[in-house]
């Protein structure tokens, strides 16, 4: 097989059947469709060349900057096509939680803006947001920017109603599978083999998979961050279900070890939510049924990821005092307290105010006299024991209370008498109209 550019060998790429004695449906055939072949690693390179392609020559011949808000594998996919037209790249973010992505970009040529944002991802509503300021001043008309805007462009989605729906539909001799489980970040995959998928046959079932509310998992939303993607469409899924950091680590796990597949911890969520959901069914049914999840990209980039939540992997201990280890009984009852009670709260009782949020999102907006300790660093502090006097109390906030509540969690059951957590998080407190300063 030759090509005459690497963007040939985009797409294409092979849906393979999981062994049944992994999964352990009986009458249900498993289907991986390997992604990670692609050229650039990802699924994200047949949105990137869909959005890019029809822009490049006119890009080259102005000297255009290929611009996108992205921290992943679509920045990384961008910045291989932007250098093989001659253009620079910039990465557009308010925060890069993948050290491994950091440092490739970087190797690639990319220039990497990290801007204040008020929470983890582009909230159009946000007005007065600095992230969201900078996406419409580059999606405006008349400027130097080739901006290919995943988060609200079609061609993202026209990539899949193309390329990655149509092979399925091949590769299953002509027909769709019964079910389709997809994880959700821009949505642009998803939606555009969901489309596709259901033309062929509209009982296809599809199952969106989020992160869960507390946890991040790369390349996948929590449900609260999905809705503020412009190619979301809730309509698109007749069920969405979350997965845990835990859950996405031992998919990925499982495809690692048992099948062969060396996917990242996106292509483990997609697994495990997928064997999940179908197992639920698998007894009920009585006739042989087939189901498609996607593998996004590779495990490589994220081995950091990976160590830091699951040293054990690596032949270290699991680390004491842990977020992974609380129950959910435990975080949902945290202790909490609303915007007019921490005003109240902070007014008289004098808590220390810990912002968890990324130092960008601090410095845009926060509650006067908060510290900043980012979350990743505020559970470094834990493992060594309580970072705080038992004598004074601690607000905790972070951009949706989530996460917050997780610490407050953890922070209780090791004995501080009185730490609670901003319910609704700082967005709650802008959205109450509660006053924030920025540095």
């Amino acid at each position: 097989m030759r090509y005459d550019s690497i963007t040939e060998a985009i797409g294409n790429t092979p849906l393979v059947r999981i062994d049944p004695a992994v999964h352990g449906l009986t009458h249900i055939d498993l289907y991986a469709k390997l992604e990670l072949l692609n050229p650039f690693g990802s699924v994200k390179d047949r949105a990137a060349w869909n959005m890019a392609r029809p822009h490049l020559a006119d890009a080259a011949e102005l000297g255009s900057q290929v611009v996108e808000l992205s921290s992943g594998n679509t920045a990384k996919a961008l910045a291989v096509l932007a250098g093989m037209h001659g253009l620079t790249f910039k990465s557009v973010t308010n925060r890069m939680r993948v050290p491994e992505i950091k440092d490739l970009l970087l190797l690639l040529g990319a220039e990497i803006e990290e801007l204040p944002g008020q929470s983890e991802c582009l909230d159009p509503t946000a007005t007065d947001d600095p992230l969201t300021l900078f996406h419409r001043t580059i999606s405006g008309q008349g400027n130097a920017y080739l901006h290919t805007d995943q988060y609200f462009n079609p061609r993202n989605t026209e990539a899949h109603l193309t390329g990655t729906g149509p092979e399925i539909v091949k590769d299953l001799d002509g027909r769709a599978p019964e079910w389709f489980i997809a994880c959700v970040g821009t949505a642009g995959s998803s939606t555009g083999v969901a489309h596709v998928l259901r033309e062929n046959d509209p009982a296809v079932r599809v199952v969106g998979l989020v992160a869960a509310k507390s946890d991040f998992i790369p390349g996948i939303r929590t449900i609260d961050e999905a809705h503020e993607v412009g190619l979301f469409d809730p309509g698109t899924y007749d069920t969405i279900e979350a997965v845990s950091t835990d859950e996405a680590i031992e998919g990925m796990l499982t495809l690692n070890r048992r099948c062969g597949i060396l996917a990242g911890p996106t292509g483990g969520a997609a697994y495990f939510g997928a064997v999940r959901h179908l197992r639920a069914v698998d007894g009920e049914l009585t006739q042989r049924q087939s189901a498609v999840f996607i593998v996004c990209d590779r495990v490589e980039s994220y081995l950091s990821y990976v160590r830091q939540r699951r040293p054990d992997l690596f032949g270290r201990p699991r680390r004491p005092n842990s977020p992974a280890d609380l129950t959910d009984a435990e975080i949902r009852t945290a202790p909490s307290v609303g915007v007019a009670d921490a005003q109240a709260w902070i007014a008289t009782g004098r808590p220390l105010v810990v912002d968890l949020r990324s130092p960008f999102a601090y410095a845009a907006l926060h509650i006067d006299g908060s510290v900043n300790i980012v979350d990743e660093v505020f559970e470094e502090l834990l493992r060594g024991g309580l970072p705080f006097s038992r004598s004074r109390p601690v607000l905790l906030a972070c951009p949706v209370g989530e996460k917050s509540a997780r610490y407050a969690a953890l922070l209780t059951r090791m004995g501080h008498p009185d730490v609670r957590s901003l319910a609704g998080g700082i967005i709650a407190w802008r959205d109450a109209g509660a006053p924030l300063v920025r540095d």
